[in-house]
C-alpha cells in the first residue's frame, strides 16, 4: 500500500517554511483507493516567487484550514503505507516539521521516484518531474500546484512498478526494512540538514564533536559520511548522536569561523598548478616544488585552469603572481554572508587576514566606527591558499582599508 504525496511550501527561509497546498493519493498497486487534497493556511507570507510559480496567492489561502485541522486527515490516510514522492526528502521534511510543532513524531517508510526511475529509466535526459514525465508521455496538469504534480507523480510511480521486472521497488523496500534500525537513524539525523553550504559537526549524544567539515552541501555530505562502508568512519557512525551545522557562505569564511572556535583542521591539498611551456597544468603535488595554487581534487584543478584560460587577461606567468599576490595588501573584502539577507567583510593587513565580521545587507560599513563593532578577530594559520582561489574566482569585492582601522 501507497500514498503518493505532493507538497507545495510558502518559499520561507529554511526551516521556517510552511505547507500551502498538499495532495495525497492511497494507491494499493492497482487503484486509487482515497485522496486528500487541499490548500493549507501557512499563517504567514507566501513569498512572490511562489505566487507567480504556482498560482497560489495569500488571499486564496485566508479561509484555507491551518495544517493543525488537516493532521489528523494526514495520518489516516497514509497510516500503514510507504509514502511515494519525487524528490520525496522535501515532502517528507515539510511533514514532519509541521508535526513537530504539535508536539508529534510523524514516522513513516519511503520511496524517491528520482532515483527509482534513474535507475528503471537510465536513457533519460532529466529527472526533473516536468521534464521526465512529458518525455514519457504522462499527462502533467496544473504543475506546480499539489494535485497535478501528485498526481503525476502517481502515474509515473505505476509506469515504474510495470518496468520493475527485477523487483527494484520490493527489493529497495525490503533492503529498507533489514536496515532499517540505522537507516531510521540516518534519516532521522539528516532529514532536517539543508542542501547549502556550511560546517557539519558530527557529535555524540554528550555534545562531543566526532567529527567536523565544510562542505557545499551538509545534507549530502551528512548522509554520505553517515551511509559510508569505509572503516574511517565507524567510529563516527557507531558513536553519532547528533548532527550540527552552521551556515558559512564560503570556504575562507567557514576557515575563520572555525579557527575563532579554536577548531582549526588541517587542509591536505593533493593537487598543485603550475605554470609549464607557456601553459597552466595541474599535477600532482611534489615535495620540492611550491605551485602557484593548491587543490583538494584534480577536478577542481582543472575547473581553475578551464577559467584561468576563459580570462584571457594573463599574458605571462608575471602577471598571473602579481594577480595573486597577497603582501602588503591592506585591505577590506566584502562578500555575501551566512544567509540571504547578510554580507561579509574581512580586513587584511599586510596580506593576512586580521578580522572578520557580519552584517546587514543595507548596513554602511565604509568607516571605521562601524567596522570595530561588527569585527571578530582571529588567528589563523594557512590561509593564503584560500584567499588566492577566492582572488582568482572574484568572490569579494575588494576595497581600500580605513586608515584608522
Amino acid at each position: 500500500m501507497y500514498t503518493i504525496i505532493d507538497i507545495e511550501g510558502n518559499g520561507a527561509p529554511f526551516r521556517k517554511e510552511k505547507i500551502i497546498e498538499i495532495a495525497i493519493y492511497r494507491y494499493d498497486g492497482h487503484k486509487i483507493t482515497d485522496q486528500f487534497l487541499s490548500l493549507v493556511n501557512p499563517e504567514s507570507k507566501i513569498t512572490p516567487y511562489v505566487q507567480k510559480l504556482t498560482s497560489i496567492s495569500e488571499k486564496m489561502v485566508i479561509t484555507a484550514p491551518k495544517f493543525h485541522e488537516l493532521a489528523k486527515r494526514v495520518v489516516e490516510i497514509t497510516e500503514g503505507t510507504t509514502l511515494v514522492g519525487h524528490n520525496i526528502d522535501f515532502d517528507y521534511r515539510m511533514l514532519r516539521q509541521e508535526f513537530k510543532t504539535l508536539g508529534y513524531d510523524f514516522e513513516i517508510d519511503t520511496i524517491d521516484t528520482i532515483p527509482l526511475a534513474k535507475k528503471l529509466l537510465p536513457d533519460e535526459e532529466s529527472y526533473s518531474l516536468s521534464k521526465l514525465v512529458k518525455s514519457l508521455g504522462i499527462p502533467l496538469t496544473n504543475a506546480h500546484r499539489a494535485s497535478g504534480d501528485a498526481r503525476a507523480t502517481l502515474d509515473l510511480f505505476k509506469l515504474l512498478l510495470i518496468k520493475d521486472q527485477n523487483s527494484e521497488i520490493l527489493q529497495m523496500h525490503k533492503e529498507d526494512v533489514h536496515s532499517k534500525i540505522y537507516l531510521n537513524k540516518i534519516r532521522e539525523l539528516t532529514h532536517d540538514l539543508p542542501n547549502d553550504k556550511g560546517i557539519v559537526y558530527f557529535q555524540n549524544r554528550e555534545g562531543k564533536i566526532l567529527h567536523m567539515d565544510f562542505t557545499d552541501s551538509i545534507n549530502k555530505f551528512a548522509k554520505k559520511i553517515l551511509s559510508a562502508k569505509s572503516s574511517d568512519w565507524e567510529n563516527v557512525q557507531e558513536e553519532i548522536g547528533q548532527v550540527n551545522f552552521e551556515f558559512t557562505g564560503s570556504t575562507v569564511i567557514s576557515k575563520l569561523i572555525l579557527a575563532t572556535k579554536g577548531l582549526q583542521k588541517e587542509e591536505i591539498w593533493k593537487f598543485g598548478l603550475h605554470y609549464r611551456n607557456g601553459r597552466f597544468r595541474v599535477e600532482k603535488l611534489k615535495n620540492n616544488e611550491e605551485p602557484l595554487l593548491k587543490f583538494n581534487s584534480y577536478t577542481q584543478g582543472l575547473k581553475a585552469v578551464k577559467y584561468i584560460n576563459s580570462l584571457e587577461k594573463f599574458q605571462n606567468l608575471e602577471e598571473f603572481q602579481l594577480f595573486l599576490k597577497l603582501e602588503n595588501r591592506n585591505e577590506l573584502w566584502l562578500s555575501s554572508g551566512r544567509t540571504l539577507g547578510e554580507k561579509c567583510f574581512l580586513i587584511l593587513k599586510n596580506g593576512k587576514v586580521t578580522s572578520y565580521g557580519f552584517y546587514e545587507l543595507y548596513t554602511q560599513i565604509k568607516n571605521e566606527k562601524a567596522i570595530s563593532k561588527l569585527k571578530i578577530e582571529v588567528e589563523i594559520k594557512n590561509l593564503e591558499n584560500d584567499l588566492k582561489l577566492a582572488l582568482l574566482k572574484n568572490e569579494f569585492q575588494i576595497l581600500p582599508l580605513p586608515e584608522k582601522i
